[in-house]
């Protein structure tokens, strides 16, 4: 597969801690003494001396590679599966009001994700942080090839040539049709993918709840044609989903949800893309400065969000000017327009 980067970028790195420190048991090799004349390798370093993964607050697969795979949201597309092994969770608007997610993995992988669909310019947007991720997707526009091309990523989609994708309508998932049965091996799509960007800070933050923040037991967020119900639960101390009002069901079992939602608010315009129906494509503005109410542990917290450019994390701050932390485990970040729902 291909990778692109861009020319004449750099940047450094602080506080890289390196050797054992916040790998998992198993993954260290013994040191040896190298022998004379025989070059020292450099070890690879862990993401920014965080002390936990920055996707999720754990402590597995800190020099994992970074893969993200793109999910159909819609209702012949459920149940989805794959998504309970994501750390996160990107949902975003696309043609006609409705949404699509973009599932990103790092710390651990499932057998299989599906069903895969497309990719928008709006992905590129957010990958851009990640720095060459993998990207699994099963077409694009052709005016956005090009930008594909040129991004800071690795193309092992299916227009690409990339192995790792088959058709499955059997099984739990049971009676899929095209184009909702497309799956695809993490591990294939990893395998073709030597040179892919590794864990990194992305802006999250993961410990104890900050002082503040209201109870609350549910929260919606809604696109013109689509509405995402998340519920807390206290037993199993994480938000659970319904998506259009059905209990939004995981193929491998059990209810789709994250210990940390974060609603950010965002400006959607219409970009240059459309499709064939002439509908266009939301362009998510995710760079700048806006709202975001954020999700845990059963109460919400009136936050901003703080992104410079493109090649930088998102920084969610409290309405004290602190930090806001995330409950360690899966993060979803739900993209919802500024104002009220809107078909740009």
């Amino acid at each position: 597969m291909q990778r692109v980067s861009r020319r004449g970028f750099t940047f450094t790195m602080a506080g890289l801690v390196l050797g054992a420190a916040g790998c998992s048991s198993g993954e260290e090799k013994p040191k040896s003494t190298p022998q004379a004349g025989t070059p020292t390798p450099t070890p690879t370093p862990t993401p920014t001396g965080l002390g936990y993964h920055p996707f999720n607050g754990g402590k597995k697969g800190l020099r994992n590679k970074v893969l993200a795979v793109k999910v159909d949201n819609t209702g012949p597309a459920h149940p989805q599966e794959g998504l309970r092994s994501a750390d996160i969770v990107y949902v975003e608007q696309v043609e006609g009001g409705e949404t699509r997610i973009m599932a990103v993995f790092c710390s651990q992988f499932p057998k299989r994700v599906g069903p895969v669909r497309s990719a928008r310019i709006s992905d590129l947007h957010l990958l851009d942080q990640f720095r060459s991720p993998v990207f699994a997707f099963s077409g694009v526009q052709s005016k956005m090839k090009p930008m594909i091309r040129e991004a800071d990523l690795i193309d092992v989609s299916q227009d690409n040539g990339a192995g790792g994708y088959f058709r499955y309508g059997g099984g739990r998932s049971g009676g899929r049709y095209a184009p909702y049965n497309l799956f695809g091996d993490p591990r294939s799509f990893l395998r073709q993918a030597r040179k892919a960007g590794r864990a990194r800070d992305i802006g999250f933050r993961f410990g104890p709840a900050p002082e503040g923040g209201r109870p609350l037991e549910q929260f919606t967020a809604r696109w013109p044609a689509e509405s995402l119900t998340f519920r807390w639960s206290a037993r199993q101390k994480r938000w659970l989903s319904s998506h259009n009002g059905t209990v939004n069901t995981a193929a491998e079992g059990g209810v789709l949800g994250g210990r940390t939602i974060v609603i950010q608010y965002v400006r959607t315009t219409r970009s240059k893309f459309h499709d064939f129906l002439g509908s266009y494509t939301p362009l998510l503005h995710t760079t700048g400065r806006g709202k975001a109410l954020v999700l845990r542990d059963g109460k919400a917290y009136d936050c901003t969000w703080s992104r410079p450019s493109r090649r930088k994390g998102t920084v969610f701050t409290t309405e004290g000017g602190e930090r806001m932390t995330f409950a360690p485990g899966q993060v979803w970040v739900v993209l919802v327009n500024k104002d009220k729902p809107v078909v740009p």
